[in-house]
């Protein structure tokens, strides 16, 4: 898996799973907090197999 996942979309998608998956548990949008858990798990882990196939990368590499 290459990074394609730059710093600020990865804090807006970890920020953004955490809320769901909150909301969903504490009853607020119920079951579909378990929705949070994409954006949270692509967060981490810094790939987005969606940004793959349409050949988007955030991420700024450096040269070398």
């Amino acid at each position: 898996m290459k990074v394609n996942i730059g710093s600020i979309d990865r804090v807006i998608r970890i920020a953004v799973g955490l809320a769901l998956i909150l909301l969903g548990f504490s009853g607020v949008i119920g079951p579909w907090g378990l929705v949070g858990l994409l954006p949270l798990a692509t967060g981490i882990f810094k790939f987005c197999p969606a940004y793959s196939l349409f050949n988007i990368n955030t991420c700024k590499m450096k040269k070398s």
